[in-house]
């Protein structure tokens, strides 16, 4: 066992074999040179009456780890660890659907390993995230991450314990110390990587469906939605558009006319994301497929056990299909010639990717799998089905890095890491990718969607467990198929989806082949005006979620959270998940069960808030300065518009909050230092604001427009705005409290605004 120092707040041990050389996850995390100096934990070793170690946090004298329950098991095929936690209020591991963020210690197991598996509760799906967060019973947080790729359970037990049994590789740990939930999530990303900074019109609306099956459905349902002007940013193309589901192709039947389409798609303000999946077929004609040949020449395949021949499979292209293997710096380059000569066909803006287990439509591929120890291992964790190859490849295929027994979960990380430079090259502007199939460290490259959902109440329900756990796995640009993926929707459920769905990060309706039509024109003129006002409210709120995710990029914060996360010291946050945070400041508690009218929200105690049919309710938390803008119709149009403050104040009456704003897609505009940043401070009755960034060349054109202000506990009679009085006419006083000011100044300039209150005092 080695044991690295390798922060305060972080540390890793590693048991492995010295002798014999293992398969470890490739993924490079740092270790310093030296030892950190003074760590905030301690390591004490114990041979009474066996050997265990244990690892403490030195300011509480918590224990964090302690290896003294059931031994160590490190064989071949099989590697078994357990330790205790200090607290039962535990969160993470992926991907799986429960039925609570907090998970159920009594007993309950959950296999890791990537699956073609629409989810069902309990079962191992799209990616495999051994990572979780603990709150300790004095409110401290720590994480820990098992950095293992093979075929592993987990068991939760009531002790509280955790369970660890894993088919392969090594014992890999890293304990991050916090000591906040927010800190933790901060310190895994710093060690995995940061989340990628998303264009600013991925946060827009986005429109999807299997099934358009020719261009003139998909042209009137972007029409529907123009129509009642509805927010829309982004269109799909699924394979439905594919000539014969061909990656780097397109129908030139049903969907003749679509790169003319495309092009007027944009010029609407309207993106383009083209969807490409990992399988090629290798059986047509000769000289009539570039990709296939191409690969076959290049030699990028994941290969038979013999290392030598394609493992061949079936999947959606006619004919059999090969696999890229996306461990081969060969495939990179591959992949990256495809997508940007293909942008030369289709003018897109971003690619999805799909069926990144990868997934085969049989056990293995042809001929099938032979019997020997790497298919059929003698333990087989708990897994769906209980076969390695069902709906994959045989673990005995060969890729650049190893066994695909070793490597198979890496393959949707391995294929976003391609993609995103790919993109970026392709389109020359800041990538967009979004994967099914991911691992540690993914939300570098991608963002996540919760895979083939179903049009139930029970989904829409659990896609705000999947939203939370996604943003500790440091993937926060996470959403679930709007109105459900699989079956048929309904107008209520839709509609309250549709609530919802406008405030996940990743905002797409999105529905399969056969099912009815759900996009949030099809319902009328009373669903789209509905649909139309939650869409409105989210690009209303656009600059603080986009500089969330500037937060999240910079600093590994998450940008949906649970109650839990901003209070831990409250026991009764701990179990909520029926409402979300995003960031700190803004709280979402949608209607998720049918016919209610009333949901819960929370302020220490439980009370019930009006929610009809047009409703969703929000709350801005009190201390907290959220930026805001006019909404328009796409991104394109709102991003040019006026600024505006909400100002929430505590009970102090002081509050504070940030703004960054640059042009939305350019690849290096952090890195150049190309933005505009500006913190706000409210306290004593005056706002003030610190432009710490101020190198945004359209700054300058941008302006202030309104400040709203809630909270004041009297009314102010006299207001300036930078030194110059605000006349009274440009004051709005609401009988809530609230109070708007009308203003004009410009962005890149600071904004102080005084209110004197009518006690003389500021």
């Amino acid at each position: 066992m080695d044991i690295e120092y390798h922060t305060k707040e972080r540390i890793r041990f590693k048991i492995f074999d010295p002798i014999k050389k293992r398969f470890e996850v490739p993924l490079n995390i740092d270790s310093p040179p030296h030892p950190a100096d003074d760590p905030n934990y301690a390591v004490e070793f114990l041979n009474n009456p066996f050997f265990q170690f244990r690892i403490i946090r030195k300011k509480t004298g918590t224990i964090l780890w302690k290896s003294s329950l059931g031994g160590l098991i490190f064989s071949n095929q099989f590697l078994r660890i357990k330790t205790t936690v200090p607290s039962s209020s535990i969160y993470g591991f992926g991907e799986h659907e429960h039925p609570s963020f907090k998970h159920n210690m009594n007993h309950v197991r959950y296999g890791m390993f990537s699956r073609d598996q629409a989810p069902v509760e309990y079962s191992n799906l799209y990616g495999v995230h051994p990572f979780y967060m603990c709150i300790e019973n004095d409110s401290n947080a720590h994480g820990v991450l098992l950095l293992n790729s093979n075929a592993q359970d987990i068991t939760l037990f009531p002790y509280p314990s955790i369970m660890y049994q894993t088919i392969g590789g090594v014992l890999d740990f890293y304990i991050f110390l916090g000591p906040t939930p927010e800190n933790v999530v901060q310190q895994y990303t710093e060690a995995i990587g940061r989340p990628f900074m998303p264009p600013y019109w991925s946060l827009g609306f986005h429109l999807s469906r299997w099934g358009y099956n020719n261009i003139e459905v998909m042209r009137k349902t972007v029409e529907r939605l123009k129509q009642f002007n509805i927010p829309h940013d982004v269109q799909y193309g699924d394979i439905d558009s594919m000539e014969r589901q061909l990656d780097f192709t397109y129908d030139k039947t049903n969907f003749a006319g679509l790169p003319e389409f495309v092009k007027a798609l944009k010029r609407d303000g309207i993106r383009y994301v083209i969807i490409l999946d990992p399988f090629l077929t290798k059986d047509e004609l000769a000289g009539t497929y570039m990709p296939y040949e191409l690969g076959q020449k290049m030699k990028i395949w994941i290969n038979n056990s013999d290392g030598a021949t394609p493992a061949v499979g079936k999947a959606w292209p006619p004919g059999d299909s090969v696999f890229p293997d996306f461990t081969n710096p060969l495939t990179t380059e591959w992949w990256i010639r495809l997508c940007t000569e293909f942008k030369n066909v289709i003018d897109y803006d971003g690619i999805w990717i799909d069926m990144n287990e990868p997934s085969n439509f049989a056990t293995g591929q042809q001929p099938g799998c032979v019997n020997n120890n790497l298919n059929n291992p003698p333990y087989v964790p708990d897994i769906s089905d209980g076969i390695l190859a069902e709906k994959t490849l045989c673990p005995d295929s060969k890729t650049f890095l190893g066994d695909h027994y070793n490597t198979h979960s890496l393959f949707g990380w391995s294929q976003a890491k391609s993609t995103f430079y790919a993109s970026q090259k392709a389109t020359r502007k800041r990538p967009f990718v979004l994967s099914r199939s991911t691992f540690v460290g993914s939300g570098k490259y991608a963002g996540h969607w919760l895979g083939d959902n179903f049009s139930r109440w029970k989904d829409m329900r659990m896609s705000i467990i999947g939203m939370l756990e996604f943003n500790l796995f440091g993937i926060p640009y996470i959403g679930a198929d709007i109105c459900g993926f699989n079956e048929n929707t309904n107008y209520e459920l839709c509609l309250r989806w549709m609530q919802l769905g406008a405030f996940y990060p990743f905002s797409r309706n999105h529905n399969s082949i056969g099912s009815t039509e759900q996009d949030p024109g099809v319902f009328g003129e009373e669903f789209a005006a509905i649909s139309r006002s939650a869409l409105l409210i989210r690009y209303t709120l656009l600059p603080y979620l986009y500089t969330l995710f500037y937060h999240a990029h910079s600093r590994g914060s998450t940008v949906v959270r649970g109650l839990m996360h901003e209070f831990p010291s409250d026991p009764h946050t701990h179990g909520i998940d029926k409402a979300f945070l995003w960031g700190p400041a803004l709280m979402i508690t949608p209607v998720l069960e049918e016919g209610e009218k009333i949901p819960h929200s929370w302020q220490k105690n439980y009370v019930k808030v009006p929610a009809p049919l047009d409703v969703i309710p929000l709350f801005i938390r009190g201390g907290f300065i959220l930026p805001i803008q006019a909404p328009a119709r796409t991104t394109e149009k709102s991003h040019l518009n006026p600024f505006g403050l909400i100002i929430s104040l505590d009970k102090k009456g002081e509050a504070q909050g940030s703004l960054f704003w640059d042009d939305g897609d350019s690849i290096d505009s952090i890195e150049k230092g190309n933005y505009f940043y500006a913190e706000y401070k409210f306290s004593k009755g005056e706002l003030k604001t610190t432009v710490m960034k101020n190198s945004f060349h359209g700054a300058v054109a941008q302006a202030y427009e309104n400040i709203q202000l809630i909270g004041l506990t009297s009314t102010p009679n006299a207001t300036t705005v930078n030194g110059n009085s605000i006349p009274f006419d440009r004051i709005q006083m609401l009988p809530n409290g609230k109070i708007i000011l009308w203003i004009s100044v410009p962005l890149s300039q600071e904004l102080n605004i005084v209110f004197k209150l009518t006690d003389n005092k500021t």
